[in-house]
Formats: C-alpha cells, sequence, structure tokens
C-alpha cells in the first residue's frame, strides 16, 4: 500500500529535521565548543558525595589536586549539587573570574539555598541582590567596625571570665562559636539574652550542616533539617524586627545594629525592606559570620598551639598593647591596627585552613578560558586551595609562616580567603576585627596544648573539630 505524497513530504521533513538537529549538535559540542577534561560522575548526584568525603576525611584539597593532575591544572569539568561545573584554578583563574563579575559570569548560589537565606543578597535575583548587597554593606563598613571595637573586646571579656579563666581544660571550639555568636547578636540584633542566643545558637549549628547538601526534601536528610531551622530563625527574627519598628530610635544602643540599619535605610530605587528581607540577610551574615569566624578562631588556636616560636612572637605584640591600657580600659581602633604580626599569622592561617573553599558562578555567555569553552549556564567554581598551597605562589606552602606576608611579595589573587573583586566578602573587617580581639584576650591570658594534638580537622562544609578541640589551658602568671 502506498502512503500519500503529503505523508512521505512530512516523513521527510522530519529526517531532515532530525539530522539537522545532530548536525548541529555535532558542530556545536565537537568543533565550536571544545570543553574540559573531567568527568560529571555519577547521574544527578555527580561527583558531590566524593568532595564531601574529601573534606570530610580532612583532606578538602584532596578532589580539586587529584583532578588537576589527572585532567588540567587550569581549568577541569565536574558536576555538583547537580549542576554541570567548571572547576577554574590558579591566581590567573581567580582574576579573569573576579573581574569578569557582570560581564561573563554572575555570582550563583545552589537554587536549595533559597529555602535556607530566602530574599538575602546570596539568593535574590541578581539586580535585587546588588541593591540589598550595598544596603547591608554599608553597615559593615570599617568606620563602624572602629566604633564597635570596645563593644567586641567586652563580650570577648564577658565570656572569657564566664567560661575559660579557672578552668584547666576546656573544649575551645565550642566557646569560640559562643562569643562568636554573642558578637554576631549583639551587632547584628542588639539581643544579649543568653537563652535566647543559646536556642538560635542550636538551630543555627543545624543549618550550617545543611547549606552544601544535595537539596533532598525528606524527614530526617541534613537539607530537611536545615530548612526547619531556618524557619524556626526567621520567625524569632521576625518578632525582633516588629518590635524593633515599633520602638522606633527610642533606644540608642538599637542604633548600632544590623536590624535597625535594614529597617531605616532604603536602596537606590528609594524602598525599604519588607520585614521578611531583613530577617534573611539577617540569617545569612549571622551563620556565614559567626561560622568562617568560628572556624578560623579554631584553627588560629590549633596552629599557635603547634608554632610555640609564632605563639610567643604574638604574646610579645600582644602584651605591649596590654601593658599602655589602664585598669578595665577597653581595646580601640588604635589598638587593632597595631595587631601587625598578629594579623599576619592570621592571614597564614586563612592561607592554609580557608573557612570557605570557594564559591560558585554562572556563566552568563558562552566564553573561553585556556583554549576551553565554558557553555552560558554552566556553574563555574573557582577554589582557594589551587593558589593557596600552591609552590608556585607559596615557597614551602605547608609551613606555617606569618613572616611570608612581610618577607614575600605576594601574588595578586593567590591569597582570597574573602574571594575577590567586586563581590569581596562584605564582612573583611568584621571578621578582622573579631578575631584579633579574641586572639589579644587569649594570649593575654594563656598559653594552651592541644589535648590530641593529631585530631583530624574534617571539612563539612568548614574545617570543624568533630571533639570540640580540647586544649589544657596555662594561665600567665604575674604577665
Amino acid at each position: 500500500m502506498e502512503l500519500p505524497l503529503h505523508y512521505l513530504f512530512y516523513i521527510l521533513l522530519g529526517v531532515f529535521g532530525l539530522a539537522y538537529l545532530v548536525l548541529q549538535r555535532f558542530i556545536y559540542f565537537g568543533g565550536r565548543l571544545r570543553l574540559p577534561p573531567g568527568s560529571f560522575g555519577w547521574p544527578i548526584i555527580g561527583e558531590t558525595l566524593e568532595l564531601q568525603r574529601w573534606g570530610r576525611s580532612g583532606d578538602p584539597d584532596g578532589f580539586i589536586n587529584r583532578r588537576k593532575m589527572k585532567y588540567n591544572r587550569e581549568i577541569f569539568k565536574t558536576s555538583l549539587l547537580g549542576e554541570k561545573t567548571i572547576a577554574i584554578c590558579g591566581a590567573t583563574g581567580n582574576k579573569f573570574i573576579f573581574t569578569g563579575e557582570k560581564s561573563i559570569v554572575l555570582t550563583w548560589w545552589p537554587t536549595s539555598l533559597n529555602k535556607l537565606f530566602g530574599d538575602s543578597f546570596f539568593t535574590a535575583p541578581y539586580d535585587e541582590a546588588v541593591r540589598t548587597r550595598k544596603v547591608v554593606a554599608s553597615f559593615l563598613q570599617q568606620e563602624v567596625m572602629n566604633q564597635l571595637v570596645e563593644r567586641f573586646d567586652k563580650t570577648c571579656k564577658n565570656g572569657f571570665a564566664m567560661d575559660w579563666i579557672g578552668k584547666n581544660q576546656v573544649l575551645a571550639f565550642t566557646l569560640i562559636k559562643k562569643y562568636a555568636f554573642s558578637v554576631a547578636c549583639d551587632m547584628f540584633a542588639s539581643m544579649d539574652d543568653p537563652n535566647w542566643q543559646k536556642m538560635i545558637l542550636d538551630e543555627f549549628n543545624i543549618l550550617l550542616k545543611g547549606v552544601f547538601q544535595l537539596p533532598i526534601y525528606f524527614p530526617g536528610t541534613r537539607h530537611y533539617k536545615a530548612v526547619r531551622s531556618a524557619a524556626v530563625i526567621r520567625r524569632e527574627l521576625i518578632k525582633l524586627i516588629q518590635n524593633r519598628r515599633g520602638m522606633g530610635n527610642s533606644d540608642s544602643r538599637v542604633e548600632k545594629n544590623l536590624i535597625s540599619h535594614l529597617i531605616e535605610t532604603r536602596n537606590e530605587d528609594g524602598n525599604l525592606l519588607s520585614d521578611k528581607e531583613i530577617a534573611d540577610n539577617v540569617i545569612l551574615l549571622m551563620d556565614s559570620g559567626h561560622d568562617t569566624s568560628s572556624s578560623t578562631m579554631m584553627m588560629l588556636m590549633k596552629h599557635l598551639a603547634e608554632s610555640p616560636d609564632c605563639y610567643r612572637r604574638v604574646l610579645e605584640e600582644q602584651s605591649e598593647i596590654a601593658s599602655k591600657k589602664g585598669p578595665g580600659e577597653l581595646l580601640n581602633k588604635d589598638d587593632i591596627s597595631k595587631m601587625k604580626y598578629s594579623w599576619n599569622v592570621v592571614n597564614e592561617v586563612l592561607r592554609l585552613s580557608p573557612p570557605i573553599q570557594g564559591t560558585f558562578r554562572k556563566a552568563k555567555i558562552d566564553f573561553t578560558y585556556n583554549g576551553f569553552s565554558i557553555p552560558k549556564g554552566w556553574m563555574v567554581w573557582w577554589n582557594a586551595c589551587s593558589t593557596h598551597k600552591s609552590a608556585e605562589y607559596f615557597p614551602n606552602p605547608e609551613k606555617f609562616d606569618p613572616l611570608r606576608f612581610e618577607r614575600d611579595n605576594i601574588t595578586p589573587y593567590s591569597l582570597v580567603p574573602f574571594g575577590g573583586g567586586p563581590r569581596m566578602c562584605p564582612g573583611r573587617e568584621f571578621a578582622r576585627v573579631e578575631i584579633l580581639v579574641f586572639l589579644h584576650n587569649l594570649v593575654k591570658e594563656f598559653r594552651w596544648e592541644l589535648v590530641f594534638p593529631n585530631e583530624v580537622i574534617s571539612v563539612d562544609p568548614m574545617p570543624s573539630s568533630p571533639k570540640g578541640l580540647p586544649v589544657y589551658l596555662y594561665p600567665h602568671i604575674n604577665l
């Protein structure tokens, strides 16, 4: 039986159409696009679980280093958090990504974070996020930090008097997190109720563990628990925000916190933020701020315990500052500026143990890098380990050597614990003051030893001590 002529026409049209699509796909992927070498791993989950496994084993650099050796030291492809991903390595790669913001790449976070951080400047649509970020960053500028040094110092001294002094042994990481969260609650919300702080800190600890997990929203998973904790924190903060709105400017102490700042400040469009937008941004900053600082202070204690000569120099510098203070006198911005060697020590800790291993961008357009093509819409991943522990940028990279920041010429974009370019972390000055105030009070009071010198520090998603970093404390006598 012969087919009608118009049927044959449609069949031939379909065949030629299919052939055209196959040919176009061949040209696109086989000719014009030369994708970097690498592997996408398992369907859906990609190589996410392997990346997490390396971090929890205490070797977060292993995932990237193995792929650099196997595929290409500058660039490779993988699949993370359900996204096709291009990892770009090295200082040149960091510069390319950071300076390419908005022209070739856009800051991007996994969509699973929308359930955690809602309308914050991490997760809002790009233009809206930029406007909100400027409002938030205006509170975190250096002049404000200078005004808050005394408040940081008071909070720290109270914490040491309550939890450290008089103790022979403490869980340092646990107490560090308590201090960092107290600072965050005071600065962002002017909330000093210890019961409220403890309740919210417990929820934040659950939230952190679910940040970079596969978005499996099912009872018992980390992602599910994190979403529920974020909802609890959001409700508490919205109640606090509504209370602040009712108070107006009647309390001068409230004027110096992030919530009050966000209530009063308009963005570039002249609009005020909603209660939910304020709460989401406070959640983001309280979570990232206290967690990254806590991780750094924990590793600071670990590295100084392992480096007695560095500890001695820090002690000398901080003792000189303390000797100029009267009884009960708190630190000020000039004291922070004198802590030059101490800040070099912190930078060396950030180099060897960065709290953030890297973040993501989204390719805005098709572009090429190092001879390879990156398709529009793919995730682009910059990372710290490809420069921080590379002998190309830091001679003898495994050695803890704070003097390298005085002696060596540091290659631009090789030290990137806070990112770089226009999207550099707005909390850098906050972290600097918080960490140096803690270090001053710590070394002024104690020498310490690690209870478990060989404890494996896991990265999940930030460096942490599974045992809580227990230390023996030895108070100074007649310092």
